[in-house]
């Protein structure tokens, strides 16, 4: 049997040719699990075989793209690889997504087929799109005895368009290659111990690239995927325990909401070897719950789903820097610049830009978004702005200090809300909080606190005096108020334009502070 080993001087494969590989070597070998639907290397090629000829029987060439609609995350696994073994582009829809979004989004990449399933189905725009429904496979296959047509494919072949999300009009279609993928897939191998032999705990969504990072190498080193729907921290306990979990890549609020249980340390997870973290900010405080109630390495994965720089922090391994997201990986360039564009000084904020071999094409049909998220250096390199702030240490370790939208600038000085966020946190009765800035006649902007109690006695008066004794002068709070939750996003990061509505719509004019 191949034991598939990934470097970055390994030759490029199609994860549909190592899918047959395993097929031919390990056929019975479970590679998919969901619930009690178990497929193997053998049987996932048939899929793949099946829905390519689908394609081609359609007269749908290589490179078009072809949305992928379903709440079953067998289905749409089995859809999303059968998309790609084609040469086609998979466009995974997100289960929120409204029909006005799903129509944006076919007519934005120009999508002629869906595939989707029953759920789906009644909430589908009349776009005039053809559907192949995942709820009845048989009705949609090619004819028996068509010949389908070998598909080459080479690594700047487009692999899938990823669409962040968006408030308002089309979002943004991320553009990755097949050669970024397989990348990817070399990295996370040279990286995470015992990939062949894996069990994989896949918890986010097809539509995620959090899912895409641990997904594809599980199956191109023929480890075994175990597939969960909507996510429950109890459920996914009891799952990680009877499938006997060795790997898993989760987000910062599924984490948080795990380790949160009270029977947590009832469940067995003494099978983990690996686990990782992706798509938020990750708190210290979590990091070290982590480390020491669940068994296994812990790692840390900052990145973009643009790519661009990427860092890593074996947090087990680092206990004292667990405020930072790690050190950039072998073959990635990051660099901080200032607001002109130019690099700042060793030790100095500025905006975090990166490099690798595992950036994004572009953003689908949008060349000036695609430049706008752009930096060039002095030797025409280009590298992806991250859009975040950041400071190296002495020791090359990167500390995120918040977004660039999210900096305040108040009297001239740049107050960065990490800082006060991370104060306010130590209160003993604040559960959690976030800072933004919000206009102010004096000062141009000024700081304000939206914080969530322990106790509904805990006065914006006495969060405001809490943090203003243990900050600079530049750093204090002008106001506070409390809120029942936070609103976040689908992987945990704080919505801060929904906090500066929230308080704009309660005041309408500038603050005199």
């Amino acid at each position: 049997m191949t034991t598939l080993h990934f470097d970055n001087k390994s030759k490029f494969s199609p994860i549909s040719d190592l899918i047959a590989i395993h097929a031919n070597e390990r056929s019975d070998t479970v590679a998919l699990r969901f619930r009690d639907v178990f497929v193997t290397y053998k049987e996932l090629q048939h899929y793949s075989e099946q829905i390519l000829a689908a394609i081609q029987y359609n007269n749908i060439p290589p490179h078009t793209a072809i949305a992928i609609a379903s709440s079953n995350p067998l289905l749409a696994t089995l859809a999303f690889l059968g998309v790609i073994s084609a040469g086609c582009v998979a466009v995974p829809i997100s289960l929120s997504s409204s029909p006005e979004q799903i129509a944006s989004v076919i007519a934005d990449a120009c999508i002629p087929l869906i595939f989707l399933d029953g759920e789906f189905l009644e909430s589908l725009p009349s776009t005039g799109i053809r559907v192949a429904n995942l709820d009845e496979f048989d009705s949609w296959l090619a004819p028996e005895g068509f010949a389908t047509t070998y598909v080459d494919i080479s690594p700047a072949d487009p692999f899938n368009i990823i669409y962040s999300s968006g408030t308002t009009g089309t979002p943004k279609g991320i553009i990755h290659t097949h050669g970024m993928r397989w990348s990817q897939i070399a990295a996370y191998g040279q990286i995470v111990p015992q990939c062949d032999s894996a069990v994989t705990l896949i918890a986010t969504p097809i539509y995620s690239n959090t899912t895409l990072v641990s997904l594809l190498p599980s199956l191109a080193c023929g480890g075994t995927a175990v597939l969960m729907g909507k996510f429950d921290a109890y459920e996914y306990l009891v799952e990680a325990q009877n499938s006997r979990a060795t790997h898993t890549m989760l987000v910062p609020v599924q984490y948080q909401r795990i380790m949160a249980l009270t029977q947590f340390d009832d469940f067995d997870l003494g099978s983990f070897i690996f686990k990782s973290c992706t798509g938020a900010p990750f708190s210290p405080e979590l990091k070290a719950d982590v480390i020491r109630r669940w068994p296994g390495a812990l790692l840390e994965i900052y990145g973009m789903t643009e790519g661009g720089g990427t860092c890593v922090l074996l947090a087990n391994e680092c206990p004292n820097k667990l405020h930072t997201v790690g050190k950039p990986v072998p073959g990635c360039e990051i660099r901080l610049i200032d607001a002109q564009g130019n690099e700042v000084n060793s030790g100095d904020i500025g905006e975090v830009v990166g490099r690798s071999n595992m950036m994004m094409a572009g953003y689908h049909g949008r060349p000036d978004m695609t430049h706008e998220a752009t930096w060039i250096d002095a030797n025409g390199n280009r590298y992806i702005r991250h859009g975040d702030l950041g400071r190296f240490d002495k020791e090359g370790f990167l500390t995120l200090l918040g977004r660039t939208k999210d900096m305040i600038i108040s009297g001239g000085f740049n107050v960065y809300p990490t800082d006060i966020e991370a104060v306010l946190r130590t209160h003993p009765l604040v559960e959690d909080c976030a800072v933004i800035g919000i206009p102010s006649v004096t000062w141009g902007e000024t700081p304000f606190a939206f914080y969530v109690s322990k106790d509904d006695l805990l006065s914006p008066h006495e969060v405001i005096t809490w943090v203003n004794e243990r900050m600079g002068k530049t750093q204090r709070l002008s106001g506070a108020q409390a809120i029942a939750q936070l609103p976040l996003s689908a992987t945990g990061k704080v919505l801060k334009r929904e906090l500066r509505a929230l308080f704009l719509t309660e005041h309408s004019t500038p603050l005199v502070l």
